[in-house]
């Protein structure tokens, strides 16, 4: 397939948006590591799963402890 001056011109165009593109989502990935880093103290995503499984343990064991505390009240006062 023979391309033509102007399907050249449209490649050209259509490398220079995708270069522009991929320009704009290295400096987002940038601004979100660093959030990453500042708010949480993760250097990376995996270090930042850890965390979250760490964290997601904590609070099912926080329910557990507050669920077991209702429980506690509602008998030592008789509540239904």
């Amino acid at each position: 397939m023979k391309m033509t001056e102007q399907d050249l011109f449209d490649l050209k165009d259509r490398i220079e948006e995708a270069k522009s593109a991929v320009s704009e989502l290295k400096g987002q990935q940038i601004v979100l590591m660093k959030q990453l880093l500042d708010n949480w103290n993760c250097k990376n995503i995996e270090e930042a799963k850890i965390k979250l499984r760490k964290m997601e343990k904590d609070i099912e064991v926080l329910e557990q402890k507050i669920e077991k505390g209702i429980r506690e009240l509602e008998e030592k006062y008789n509540i239904e």
